[in-house]
């Protein structure tokens, strides 16, 4: 990867095509199939999509530099994370529910969503870090175009639940330069009562695949600062719920044993939690370290 391709939108920007890309991605949202619910709702009628609840305008609940995250992303200066409200799936144990469910946020232009990026920049955030964005694709592409004609030299992160569409990571490719989806579950069955939506696994697989051929295993800079690839999430559930097992070969035989893996352990119960065992209990020190254990037997050595 060269100086001039990175970040990967620059290459696009400099042909003139970034615009391009950002104007056919408008386009999806009269009949809109960003997400894999693909509701095919006119959200430019100032209607709102049937899951995400949002309309022509993305919704920001909140912006800034953050030091929680994965430390490729994190780095000395912190990753430039913007929350947008909504969500395409409907986490009975969502732990930003107030965002994802209640909509709280500011509705933002794109004008202003470019500032908002480049006021990150000017922080000295090491990249843009998009929070649950597969709803607001287009609205991201045409303030990147904006800002990236301001001088946003930034890269990518598309942080995200991984319920998303192949028609959205179309529009996607070769903007996005690190992928960041979660992996739930590894059952479709299991998770719909917990998700909302009957083949998150199935899609889920299919995103990560079409991610990891994107912009492949997760590179890093000489300071350890990610600068491309792929960099899967997967929160260990008590009882082994999300079939981490299942997941964690999936990565280790079908994606790459070099894909960088955050196995996470703060899984406590949120939002309506309490009403679906066994997500009224945090996992035990037992079972996180199982996962540990099942990830470096298949080759994962690359846990954050």
């Amino acid at each position: 990867m060269t100086d001039e391709s990175y970040p990967a939108y620059l290459a696009l920007a400099s042909r003139g095509e970034l615009r391009g890309r950002a104007e056919n991605a408008l386009h999806h949202l009269h009949k809109c199939d960003l997400c894999a619910r693909r509701c095919h709702v006119d959200r430019l009628m100032a209607t709102r999509g049937a899951a995400c609840r949002s309309g022509e305008r993305a919704v920001v609940c909140s912006f800034g530099p953050h030091f929680g995250e994965e430390s490729p992303l994190v780095g000395r200066q912190g990753s430039g994370t913007i929350f947008f409200s909504g969500c395409n799936l409907n986490c009975v144990f969502c732990q930003n529910w107030e965002i994802s469910q209640q909509g709280e946020g500011k509705e933002t232009s794109q004008a202003e969503l470019a500032g908002i990026m480049l006021g990150l920049q000017a922080r000295g955030c090491h990249n843009i870090n998009l929070v649950t964005p597969s709803h607001v694709v287009p609205q991201f592409l045409a303030a990147l175009a904006l800002a990236a004609e301001q001088g946003l030299r930034l890269p990518i992160v598309f942080n995200t639940g991984g319920y998303d569409s192949q028609e959205a990571l179309t529009l996607l490719e070769g903007v996005v330069d690190v992928y960041m989806p979660d992996m739930k579950f590894a059952g479709s069955a299991t998770a719909r009562p917990y998700l909302g939506v009957a083949d998150y696994a199935e899609v889920n697989r299919a995103v990560v695949l079409e991610m990891h051929r994107q912009v492949g295993d997760l590179q890093l800079d000489s300071a350890g600062v990610a600068r491309r690839g792929l960099l899967v999430r997967h929160l260990v559930l008590p009882e082994n719920l999300g079939g981490t097992d299942r997941i964690l070969d999936f990565l280790a035989r079908d994606v790459s044993p070099n894909t960088y893996l955050n196995l996470m352990d703060q899984y406590r119960p949120c939002y309506r939690a309490e009403h679906y065992p066994p997500l009224d209990r945090r996992p035990t020190r037992g079972e996180f370290q199982a996962a540990v254990t099942m990830a470096r037997r298949l080759g994962l050595t690359r846990l954050g």
